[in-house]
Protein backbone atom coordinates (compact mmCIF):
# COMPACT_ATOMS: atom_id res chain seq x y z
CA UNK A 1 0.00 0.00 0.00
CA UNK A 2 1.36 3.50 -0.80
CA UNK A 3 0.43 6.70 1.14
CA UNK A 4 1.71 9.82 2.51
CA UNK A 5 2.57 10.04 6.26
CA UNK A 6 0.22 13.18 6.50
CA UNK A 7 -2.69 10.49 4.90
CA UNK A 8 -1.47 8.27 8.06
CA UNK A 9 -1.19 11.06 10.59
CA UNK A 10 -4.68 11.80 10.22
CA UNK A 11 -6.24 8.62 10.50
CA UNK A 12 -3.66 7.33 13.38
CA UNK A 13 -4.88 10.58 14.98
CA UNK A 14 -0.86 11.03 15.39
CA UNK A 15 1.49 13.72 15.43
CA UNK A 16 3.44 14.08 12.31
CA UNK A 17 7.30 15.07 12.86
CA UNK A 18 9.49 16.35 10.16
CA UNK A 19 9.08 16.38 6.25
CA UNK A 20 5.60 14.57 4.83
CA UNK A 21 6.95 11.47 2.91
CA UNK A 22 5.79 8.70 0.71
CA UNK A 23 5.67 5.05 2.28
CA UNK A 24 5.13 1.55 0.59
CA UNK A 25 4.36 -1.39 3.07
CA UNK A 26 4.97 -1.29 6.34
CA UNK A 27 7.67 -3.44 8.37
CA UNK A 28 8.56 -4.69 12.65
CA UNK A 29 11.92 -5.67 11.88
CA UNK A 30 14.59 -3.54 10.72
CA UNK A 31 16.77 -6.31 9.88
CA UNK A 32 13.94 -7.24 6.99
CA UNK A 33 12.14 -3.52 6.08
CA UNK A 34 13.02 -2.84 2.31
CA UNK A 35 13.29 0.50 1.44
CA UNK A 36 10.07 2.56 1.52
CA UNK A 37 8.59 0.92 4.30
CA UNK A 38 7.33 2.59 7.17
CA UNK A 39 9.28 1.27 10.22
CA UNK A 40 6.65 0.07 13.14
CA UNK A 41 8.69 -0.14 16.41
CA UNK A 42 7.01 -3.23 18.45
CA UNK A 43 7.36 -2.75 22.41
CA UNK A 44 7.94 -6.45 23.21
CA UNK A 45 10.75 -8.45 24.90
CA UNK A 46 12.52 -6.19 23.03
CA UNK A 47 11.57 -2.20 22.73
CA UNK A 48 11.55 -1.82 18.60
CA UNK A 49 12.82 1.99 19.52
CA UNK A 50 16.08 1.23 19.82
CA UNK A 51 15.96 0.21 16.49
CA UNK A 52 14.57 3.25 14.65
CA UNK A 53 18.32 4.12 13.55
CA UNK A 54 18.64 1.30 11.98
CA UNK A 55 15.27 1.21 10.79
CA UNK A 56 16.59 4.12 9.07
CA UNK A 57 19.70 3.60 7.64
CA UNK A 58 17.68 0.13 5.93
CA UNK A 59 16.13 2.60 4.23
CA UNK A 60 12.69 3.40 5.81
CA UNK A 61 11.31 6.81 4.58
CA UNK A 62 9.10 7.31 8.31
CA UNK A 63 8.40 5.61 11.25
CA UNK A 64 6.01 5.11 14.55
CA UNK A 65 6.79 5.99 17.61
CA UNK A 66 5.80 5.98 21.10
CA UNK A 67 8.85 7.84 22.16
CA UNK A 68 10.55 11.40 20.76
CA UNK A 69 11.64 11.48 17.71
CA UNK A 70 15.58 10.86 16.69
CA UNK A 71 15.26 12.62 13.63
CA UNK A 72 13.73 11.67 10.02
CA UNK A 73 10.39 11.62 9.32
CA UNK A 74 8.06 9.89 12.31
CA UNK A 75 4.78 9.96 13.18
CA UNK A 76 3.89 9.78 16.77
CA UNK A 77 1.48 7.80 18.46
CA UNK A 78 -0.29 6.36 21.90
CA UNK A 79 0.30 2.79 21.07
CA UNK A 80 2.66 1.85 18.15
CA UNK A 81 0.78 -1.88 18.39
CA UNK A 82 -2.60 -0.55 18.68
CA UNK A 83 -1.68 1.74 15.74
CA UNK A 84 -0.72 -1.59 13.12
CA UNK A 85 -4.00 -2.43 13.74
CA UNK A 86 -5.62 0.56 12.62
CA UNK A 87 -3.23 0.63 9.46
CA UNK A 88 -4.84 -2.77 8.72
CA UNK A 89 -8.00 -1.00 8.48
CA UNK A 90 -6.92 1.58 6.33
CA UNK A 91 -5.46 -1.15 4.28
CA UNK A 92 -8.25 -3.18 4.10
CA UNK A 93 -10.40 -0.97 2.32
CA UNK A 94 -7.75 -1.18 -0.30
CA UNK A 95 -8.08 -4.37 -1.15
CA UNK A 96 -11.06 -5.98 -3.28
CA UNK A 97 -11.62 -8.87 -0.66
CA UNK A 98 -10.43 -11.12 2.70
CA UNK A 99 -11.04 -14.52 3.03
CA UNK A 100 -9.63 -15.46 6.42
CA UNK A 101 -8.02 -19.09 7.21
CA UNK A 102 -8.49 -20.68 10.65
CA UNK A 103 -8.15 -24.00 12.50
CA UNK A 104 -5.61 -26.01 14.75
CA UNK A 105 -3.80 -27.77 12.39
CA UNK A 106 -3.77 -26.91 8.24
CA UNK A 107 -3.72 -23.46 8.06
CA UNK A 108 -1.01 -22.15 7.17
CA UNK A 109 -0.62 -24.83 4.12
CA UNK A 110 -4.14 -24.17 3.10
CA UNK A 111 -3.08 -20.16 3.26
CA UNK A 112 -0.27 -21.15 0.51
CA UNK A 113 -2.26 -23.47 -1.24
CA UNK A 114 -5.19 -20.92 -1.51
CA UNK A 115 -2.79 -18.12 -2.47
CA UNK A 116 -1.30 -20.33 -5.25
CA UNK A 117 -4.39 -20.96 -6.97
CA UNK A 118 -5.83 -17.87 -6.62
CA UNK A 119 -2.96 -15.96 -7.88
CA UNK A 120 -3.30 -18.07 -10.99
CA UNK A 121 -5.93 -15.66 -12.15
CA UNK A 122 -5.95 -12.63 -9.80
CA UNK A 123 -3.69 -10.29 -8.21
CA UNK A 124 -3.36 -11.77 -4.84
CA UNK A 125 -2.15 -11.17 -1.53
CA UNK A 126 -0.98 -14.02 1.16
CA UNK A 127 0.45 -13.61 5.19
CA UNK A 128 3.82 -14.92 5.23
CA UNK A 129 4.91 -17.78 6.94
CA UNK A 130 2.69 -17.65 9.61
CA UNK A 131 2.06 -14.15 10.36
CA UNK A 132 -1.45 -14.61 11.93
CA UNK A 133 -2.08 -12.07 14.69
CA UNK A 134 -2.50 -8.84 15.82
CA UNK A 135 0.60 -7.44 14.17
CA UNK A 136 0.78 -10.22 11.36
CA UNK A 137 -2.56 -9.83 9.77
CA UNK A 138 -2.28 -5.84 9.43
CA UNK A 139 1.22 -6.34 8.17
CA UNK A 140 0.22 -8.68 5.34
CA UNK A 141 -2.74 -6.13 4.50
CA UNK A 142 -0.56 -2.59 4.73
CA UNK A 143 2.02 -4.73 2.20
CA UNK A 144 -0.68 -5.73 -0.26
CA UNK A 145 0.31 -5.10 -3.88
CA UNK A 146 -1.70 -2.35 -5.31
CA UNK A 147 -5.06 -3.16 -6.47
CA UNK A 148 -5.29 -6.70 -5.03
CA UNK A 149 -8.36 -8.27 -5.43
CA UNK A 150 -7.80 -10.85 -2.84
CA UNK A 151 -6.03 -11.18 0.76
CA UNK A 152 -5.55 -14.17 2.25
CA UNK A 153 -5.15 -14.24 5.53
CA UNK A 154 -4.33 -16.59 8.39
CA UNK A 155 -5.97 -16.17 11.81
CA UNK A 156 -4.54 -17.71 14.47
CA UNK A 157 -5.73 -17.28 18.60
CA UNK A 158 -4.98 -18.53 21.75
CA UNK A 159 -7.67 -16.71 23.78
CA UNK A 160 -11.71 -16.00 23.19
CA UNK A 161 -12.23 -13.05 21.56
CA UNK A 162 -9.00 -13.32 19.11
CA UNK A 163 -10.46 -14.07 15.72
CA UNK A 164 -12.94 -11.77 16.36
CA UNK A 165 -11.09 -8.72 16.52
CA UNK A 166 -8.65 -9.88 13.96
CA UNK A 167 -11.98 -9.97 11.73
CA UNK A 168 -13.30 -6.81 12.85
CA UNK A 169 -9.87 -5.40 10.97
CA UNK A 170 -9.90 -8.01 7.95
CA UNK A 171 -13.75 -7.85 7.35
CA UNK A 172 -13.61 -11.01 5.82
CA UNK A 173 -15.48 -12.00 2.76
CA UNK A 174 -14.59 -16.10 2.92
CA UNK A 175 -13.96 -17.81 6.24
CA UNK A 176 -12.18 -21.62 6.28
CA UNK A 177 -11.97 -23.27 8.95
CA UNK A 178 -10.15 -26.64 8.44
CA UNK A 179 -9.91 -28.13 12.07
CA UNK A 180 -10.43 -28.11 15.60
CA UNK A 181 -7.71 -30.26 17.69
CA UNK A 182 -5.33 -30.05 20.36
CA UNK A 183 -4.19 -26.49 20.28
CA UNK A 184 -3.90 -23.84 23.14
CA UNK A 185 -5.66 -26.43 25.45
CA UNK A 186 -3.84 -24.45 28.36
CA UNK A 187 -5.84 -21.34 27.30
CA UNK A 188 -8.72 -22.75 25.83
CA UNK A 189 -9.74 -25.35 28.25
CA UNK A 190 -11.14 -28.32 26.14
CA UNK A 191 -12.25 -28.79 22.82
CA UNK A 192 -15.44 -27.14 23.02
CA UNK A 193 -13.54 -23.79 23.97
CA UNK A 194 -11.03 -24.45 20.62
CA UNK A 195 -14.34 -24.79 18.61
CA UNK A 196 -16.02 -21.44 20.19
CA UNK A 197 -12.65 -19.58 19.03
CA UNK A 198 -12.51 -20.64 15.51
CA UNK A 199 -15.86 -20.42 15.13
CA UNK A 200 -15.87 -16.66 15.50
CA UNK A 201 -14.71 -16.26 11.39
CA UNK A 202 -17.96 -17.98 11.04
CA UNK A 203 -19.81 -15.69 12.92
CA UNK A 204 -18.19 -12.77 11.33
CA UNK A 205 -18.89 -13.52 7.65
CA UNK A 206 -21.31 -11.60 5.72
CA UNK A 207 -24.76 -12.74 4.72
CA UNK A 208 -22.92 -12.11 1.15
CA UNK A 209 -19.80 -14.62 1.63
CA UNK A 210 -19.04 -17.97 2.02
CA UNK A 211 -18.12 -19.82 4.91
CA UNK A 212 -16.11 -23.12 4.13
CA UNK A 213 -15.84 -25.80 6.89
CA UNK A 214 -14.33 -29.06 6.73
CA UNK A 215 -17.31 -31.32 6.99
CA UNK A 216 -14.81 -34.46 8.53
CA UNK A 217 -14.27 -32.76 11.93
CA UNK A 218 -17.58 -32.97 13.43
CA UNK A 219 -17.16 -30.21 15.39
CA UNK A 220 -16.02 -27.69 12.47
CA UNK A 221 -19.54 -29.71 10.44
CA UNK A 222 -21.14 -28.14 13.91
CA UNK A 223 -20.15 -24.49 12.97
CA UNK A 224 -22.69 -23.95 9.73
CA UNK A 225 -25.29 -23.01 12.21
CA UNK A 226 -22.95 -19.81 13.02
CA UNK A 227 -23.04 -18.65 9.67
CA UNK A 228 -25.17 -16.20 7.82
CA UNK A 229 -23.77 -17.08 4.53
CA UNK A 230 -23.94 -20.05 2.46
CA UNK A 231 -21.60 -23.22 3.55
CA UNK A 232 -19.86 -25.23 1.33
CA UNK A 233 -18.32 -28.21 2.96
CA UNK A 234 -15.44 -30.54 2.05
CA UNK A 235 -14.53 -33.99 2.80
CA UNK A 236 -11.77 -36.83 1.83
CA UNK A 237 -14.40 -39.58 0.70
CA UNK A 238 -17.38 -38.62 2.30
CA UNK A 239 -20.26 -37.01 2.33
CA UNK A 240 -19.26 -32.52 1.15
CA UNK A 241 -19.80 -29.97 -2.44
CA UNK A 242 -16.20 -31.02 -2.44
CA UNK A 243 -14.30 -33.94 -2.14
CA UNK A 244 -11.16 -36.20 -2.99
CA UNK A 245 -12.04 -40.01 -3.42
CA UNK A 246 -9.17 -42.55 -4.99
CA UNK A 247 -6.74 -40.90 -2.93
CA UNK A 248 -3.01 -43.01 -3.48
CA UNK A 249 -0.25 -41.76 -1.97
CA UNK A 250 3.49 -41.84 -3.95
CA UNK A 251 6.70 -42.93 -2.58
CA UNK A 252 7.16 -39.16 -2.21
CA UNK A 253 4.17 -38.81 -0.37
CA UNK A 254 2.47 -37.13 -3.08
CA UNK A 255 -1.45 -37.46 -2.64
CA UNK A 256 -3.10 -38.10 -5.96
CA UNK A 257 -7.14 -38.03 -6.05
CA UNK A 258 -10.00 -37.48 -7.96
CA UNK A 259 -11.24 -33.22 -7.14
CA UNK A 260 -15.22 -33.60 -7.18
CA UNK A 261 -16.84 -30.45 -7.36
CA UNK A 262 -19.94 -28.32 -8.02
CA UNK A 263 -17.80 -26.90 -11.21
CA UNK A 264 -16.54 -30.10 -12.28
CA UNK A 265 -13.96 -33.18 -11.84
CA UNK A 266 -10.20 -33.41 -12.31
CA UNK A 267 -7.15 -35.28 -11.52
CA UNK A 268 -4.97 -33.88 -8.77
CA UNK A 269 -1.17 -34.43 -8.04
CA UNK A 270 0.17 -32.32 -5.01
CA UNK A 271 3.11 -30.50 -4.62
CA UNK A 272 2.70 -30.89 -1.26
CA UNK A 273 3.53 -33.98 0.76
CA UNK A 274 1.69 -36.03 3.29
CA UNK A 275 -1.36 -37.93 2.72
CA UNK A 276 -3.03 -35.02 5.77
CA UNK A 277 -2.44 -32.16 2.71
CA UNK A 278 -5.50 -33.50 1.02
CA UNK A 279 -7.99 -31.80 2.73
CA UNK A 280 -6.36 -28.93 2.76
CA UNK A 281 -6.16 -28.70 -0.85
CA UNK A 282 -9.56 -29.34 -0.66
CA UNK A 283 -10.31 -26.12 1.36
CA UNK A 284 -8.11 -24.36 -0.73
CA UNK A 285 -9.80 -25.96 -4.01
CA UNK A 286 -13.20 -24.72 -3.15
CA UNK A 287 -12.56 -21.27 -2.15
CA UNK A 288 -10.72 -20.88 -5.45
CA UNK A 289 -13.54 -22.65 -7.47
CA UNK A 290 -15.84 -20.33 -5.41
CA UNK A 291 -13.99 -17.19 -6.51
CA UNK A 292 -14.00 -18.34 -10.34
CA UNK A 293 -10.54 -19.78 -10.92
CA UNK A 294 -11.57 -22.56 -13.61
CA UNK A 295 -10.99 -26.44 -12.19
CA UNK A 296 -7.96 -27.06 -14.27
CA UNK A 297 -5.99 -23.93 -13.34
CA UNK A 298 -6.47 -25.05 -9.98
CA UNK A 299 -5.20 -28.22 -10.46
CA UNK A 300 -2.45 -27.18 -12.17
CA UNK A 301 -1.93 -24.44 -9.19
CA UNK A 302 -2.03 -27.42 -6.14
CA UNK A 303 0.38 -29.46 -8.31
CA UNK A 304 3.01 -26.64 -8.40
CA UNK A 305 2.49 -25.29 -5.38
CA UNK A 306 5.66 -26.33 -2.36
CA UNK A 307 4.17 -24.74 0.74
CA UNK A 308 6.14 -23.00 3.56
CA UNK A 309 9.45 -24.30 4.80
CA UNK A 310 9.64 -26.95 7.78
CA UNK A 311 6.36 -28.54 6.65
CA UNK A 312 6.88 -32.04 5.63
CA UNK A 313 9.81 -31.63 3.47
CA UNK A 314 11.19 -34.62 1.56
CA UNK A 315 14.71 -35.10 1.72
CA UNK A 316 16.30 -38.01 -0.55
CA UNK A 317 19.77 -38.21 1.45
CA UNK A 318 23.26 -39.68 -0.78
CA UNK A 319 23.95 -43.04 0.91
CA UNK A 320 21.35 -42.10 4.04
CA UNK A 321 17.54 -42.14 4.72
CA UNK A 322 14.71 -40.81 2.85
CA UNK A 323 14.32 -37.76 5.98
CA UNK A 324 11.19 -35.93 6.10
CA UNK A 325 11.21 -32.53 7.99
CA UNK A 326 7.80 -31.19 9.40
CA UNK A 327 9.34 -29.57 12.31
CA UNK A 328 7.12 -26.14 12.05
CA UNK A 329 4.74 -26.69 14.64
CA UNK A 330 3.42 -30.15 16.15
CA UNK A 331 0.14 -31.02 17.89
CA UNK A 332 -1.38 -34.41 18.62
CA UNK A 333 -3.28 -34.55 15.20
CA UNK A 334 -0.55 -33.38 12.88
CA UNK A 335 1.94 -35.60 14.52
CA UNK A 336 0.00 -38.97 14.09
CA UNK A 337 -0.68 -37.50 10.42
CA UNK A 338 3.06 -37.35 10.02
CA UNK A 339 4.13 -40.71 11.50
CA UNK A 340 1.24 -42.53 9.18
CA UNK A 341 3.00 -40.75 6.54
CA UNK A 342 6.37 -42.07 7.46
CA UNK A 343 4.84 -45.42 8.16
CA UNK A 344 3.33 -45.07 4.23
CA UNK A 345 7.30 -44.62 3.00
CA UNK A 346 9.13 -47.86 2.07
CA UNK A 347 12.10 -48.53 4.17
CA UNK A 348 13.70 -50.92 6.16
CA UNK A 349 14.15 -49.01 9.84
CA UNK A 350 11.51 -46.05 10.31
CA UNK A 351 12.60 -43.59 12.88
CA UNK A 352 10.97 -40.65 14.19
CA UNK A 353 12.77 -37.90 15.98
CA UNK A 354 9.67 -35.93 18.12
CA UNK A 355 10.12 -32.70 20.13
CA UNK A 356 7.66 -31.31 22.38
CA UNK A 357 3.81 -30.92 21.73
CA UNK A 358 3.21 -27.94 23.21
CA UNK A 359 0.36 -26.22 24.95
CA UNK A 360 -1.60 -29.15 25.76
CA UNK A 361 -2.03 -28.61 29.31
CA UNK A 362 -3.33 -30.98 31.50
CA UNK A 363 -3.47 -33.61 28.45
CA UNK A 364 -0.02 -32.76 27.68
CA UNK A 365 1.93 -36.19 29.74
CA UNK A 366 -1.45 -38.49 28.13
CA UNK A 367 -1.06 -37.12 24.39
CA UNK A 368 2.48 -37.66 24.35
CA UNK A 369 2.06 -41.61 25.40
CA UNK A 370 -0.44 -42.04 23.21
CA UNK A 371 1.18 -40.81 19.75
CA UNK A 372 4.20 -43.10 21.61
CA UNK A 373 1.81 -45.81 21.28
CA UNK A 374 0.92 -44.69 17.58
CA UNK A 375 4.37 -45.36 16.79
CA UNK A 376 5.14 -48.08 18.21
CA UNK A 377 1.55 -49.70 16.41
CA UNK A 378 3.14 -48.49 13.04
CA UNK A 379 6.37 -50.09 13.74
CA UNK A 380 8.16 -47.01 13.70
CA UNK A 381 10.77 -46.21 16.21
CA UNK A 382 9.70 -43.16 18.08
CA UNK A 383 12.93 -41.00 20.14
CA UNK A 384 11.89 -37.68 22.06
CA UNK A 385 14.21 -34.66 21.76
CA UNK A 386 14.99 -33.54 24.82
CA UNK A 387 12.19 -34.92 26.50
CA UNK A 388 11.37 -37.86 28.29
CA UNK A 389 7.42 -37.91 27.68
CA UNK A 390 7.62 -40.07 24.95
CA UNK A 391 9.26 -42.90 26.38
CA UNK A 392 12.47 -43.80 27.96
CA UNK A 393 14.54 -43.46 24.66
CA UNK A 394 14.97 -39.68 24.30
CA UNK A 395 18.19 -37.52 23.15
CA UNK A 396 19.53 -34.16 24.71
CA UNK A 397 21.17 -31.32 22.37
CA UNK A 398 21.34 -31.50 18.80
CA UNK A 399 24.76 -33.34 18.56
CA UNK A 400 23.33 -36.86 20.20
CA UNK A 401 20.32 -35.59 17.65
CA UNK A 402 22.47 -35.71 14.85
CA UNK A 403 24.58 -38.82 16.26
CA UNK A 404 20.82 -40.65 16.10
CA UNK A 405 20.20 -39.86 12.61
CA UNK A 406 23.61 -40.16 11.38
CA UNK A 407 22.95 -44.30 12.29
CA UNK A 408 20.55 -44.52 9.45
CA UNK A 409 21.40 -45.47 6.09
CA UNK A 410 20.40 -46.34 2.99
CA UNK A 411 16.92 -47.69 2.84
CA UNK A 412 15.83 -46.45 5.77
CA UNK A 413 13.49 -43.18 6.84
CA UNK A 414 13.13 -40.37 9.27
CA UNK A 415 10.50 -38.09 10.78
CA UNK A 416 11.64 -34.73 12.69
CA UNK A 417 8.98 -33.33 14.15
CA UNK A 418 8.08 -30.62 17.00
CA UNK A 419 6.93 -27.77 17.73
CA UNK A 420 8.86 -24.38 17.96
CA UNK A 421 10.28 -23.89 21.15
CA UNK A 422 11.64 -27.05 20.22
CA UNK A 423 13.93 -25.52 17.15
CA UNK A 424 14.35 -29.26 15.70
CA UNK A 425 15.27 -27.49 12.37
CA UNK A 426 18.57 -26.63 14.29
CA UNK A 427 19.47 -30.50 14.24
CA UNK A 428 17.89 -30.53 10.80
CA UNK A 429 20.47 -27.72 9.68
CA UNK A 430 23.23 -29.58 11.83
CA UNK A 431 22.39 -33.00 10.18
CA UNK A 432 22.44 -31.64 6.77
CA UNK A 433 26.21 -29.90 7.32
CA UNK A 434 27.36 -33.85 7.61
CA UNK A 435 25.85 -34.56 4.40
CA UNK A 436 27.59 -33.90 1.20
CA UNK A 437 25.46 -32.85 -1.77
CA UNK A 438 21.72 -33.80 -0.18
CA UNK A 439 19.46 -34.60 -2.90
CA UNK A 440 16.46 -32.83 -2.42
CA UNK A 441 12.77 -33.09 -3.53
CA UNK A 442 10.80 -30.27 -3.17
CA UNK A 443 11.02 -27.55 -1.40
CA UNK A 444 13.81 -24.39 -0.38
CA UNK A 445 16.89 -25.69 1.03
CA UNK A 446 17.21 -25.69 4.85
CA UNK A 447 19.68 -23.88 6.28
Amino acid sequence: MRCSTSELAAHLGGELVGPDVGVEGASIDSRTLRPGQLYVPIVAERDGHAYIPAALDAGAPAYLTEQEPVGGTAIRVGDTAAAMLRLGVLARGRVGGAIGVTGSVGKTTTKDLLAGCLAARFRTAASERSFNNELGLPLTLFNAPEAARWAVLEMGARRAGDIERLAAVARPEVGIVTSVDMAHLEYMGDLDGVARVKGELVAALPASGLAVLNFDDPRVRGMASLSASPVLGYSVGGDADVRADDVTLDQDLRARFRLSSPWGQAEVRLGVHGLHQVPNALAAATVALWCGVPIETVAAALAQSKGSPWRMEVHHMPDGPLLVVDCYNAMPTSTEAGLRSLAALPGERKLALLGLMAELGDHSESEHRRIARVAEELGIEAVGYETPLYGEAYVTGAEEAVALLRTLGTGDAALVKGSRVTRLEDVVGAYLRHIENPIRAGNTPLP
